[in-house]
């Protein structure tokens, strides 16, 4: 039906939309936890916030599986360098997300105060280091990783956890940070009935749009006017066989702008990122809860899809050896293997998307104190 180069163009939006959807449904789950020791003061406020994700965060994670074993099945030369390079990293945030269904069923397995707050943390770590450590992975691999492959693509990564953290990294985790929290403000302005959680949540979420708005615009002007960016050299062959050793690459300040000019269309994405922050943030400030959630939900896409197409065609690139970077064209599975993943996503991705649909749609309403106090299903 298609030939290599569509299917691998295909499968590289593929990761960005699953990549979006993570951002966009476990994304607000991060934001909530990350806001909770701050919204919510009683423990009957904090079981209203808890509530807000209760009843859909084990679902949301289905994203972030989802686009783990796209790359793993997909983009095999990623995945081995990604999760081996960065495993410590990896390992730090799932250790983070285990503190996630830790905290939702044993919160509540004890009135005592000392004992959920506890918890209370133990979520709000759960939140927050998780959107921290994915935004400095982005910023590692804006700037490229530290590895190299030999001539029988063995992968060797000279880097360590405590360089992964640079400045540059340090300010795409915090604007994954507010990113994140003004999606989980804006989710929680729908979902709790006005008072003082709601209050908060808009206070905390105007702070994290005002944030969001002046980091994306710092982290522009890193990209256009610091040493930072890949080129190919020479003719490309997207419909030839998946080897990295036979691209030849370099390092060149800027050029994670040159798709700009090659493409106009592109500069809607990171137009669409401030639209979407300074929505949201007309949309918490008026009262306008849906349009604040659709404000949050369009900066965190057009945040995510900018760095996606600002890189193409680099997917990961070399910091130590340029030669070795992997690209749309040089690192994906077979032509076959392609072919038969994009069927099943055809079949199965529209189960995923109406099932979602459907559970939020049952949920759908705001979360009371009334409602926390006596159902017994709530935590």
């Amino acid at each position: 039906m298609f030939d290599y180069e569509m299917l691998r163009l295909i499968w590289w939006a593929l990761l960005g939309v699953l990549l979006i959807g993570f951002a966009l449904t476990d994304g607000f789950d991060l934001g909530v936890a990350a806001l909770l020791p701050f919204v919510a003061r009683t423990d009957v406020e904090r079981r209203m916030v808890i509530n807000t994700v209760g009843p859909t965060w084990e679902g949301n994670q289905v994203w972030f599986i989802l686009g783990g074993g796209a790359i793993f099945a997909a983009w095999p030369f990623v995945y081995a360098v990604s999760f081996s390079g960065f495993y410590l990293a990896m390992f730090l945030v799932l250790a983070a997300l285990i503190l996630r269904p830790v905290g939702f069923k044993y919160r509540s397995k004890r009135p005592d105060p000392a004992w959920r707050s506890r918890w209370d943390w133990a979520l709000f770590v759960g939140g927050l280091v998780p959107a921290l450590v994915f935004g400095v992975a982005v910023g590692n691999v804006l700037l490229g990783a530290p590895f190299r492959l030999d001539g029988d693509l063995r992968a060797f990564y000279d880097g360590t956890l405590l360089g992964l953290f640079t400045p540059f990294t340090l300010l795409c985790g915090l604007l994954s940070v507010a990113m994140l929290v003004l999606h989980g403000a804006a989710w929680l302005s729908i979902k709790v009935e006005q008072g003082p959680v709601h209050d908060r949540a808009r206070i905390f979420g105007t702070v994290a749009a005002v944030t969001s708005i002046l980091l994306f615009a710092i982290g522009f002007v890193f990209v256009a006017w610091g040493d930072m960016g890949y080129r190919i050299v020479g003719a490309v062959d997207p419909l030839g066989p998946s080897n990295p050793l036979h691209m030849t690459a370099e390092r060149a300040g800027g050029a994670w702008l040159a798709n700009y000019v090659t493409y106009p269309w592109m500069t809607a994405l990171p137009v669409l990122g401030f639209v979407g922050a300074s929505l949201a943030l007309v949309g918490i400030r008026g009262g306008r809860e849906s349009i604040a959630f659709a404000g949050s939900s369009l900066a965190a896409t057009g945040i995510i899809a900018t760095v996606g197409c600002s890189m193409f065609p680099f997917i990961l690139p070399s910091s130590i050896d340029a030669h070795s970077s992997l690209t749309v064209w040089n690192a994906s599975s077979t032509q076959k293997t392609l072919g038969i993943m994009l069927f099943v996503t055809i079949v199965f991705l529209p189960i995923v998307l109406a099932y979602t649909a459907w559970a939020y749609r049952v949920m759908f309403g705001r979360v009371t104190a009334e409602a926390v106090r006596t159902n017994p299903d709530f935590y």
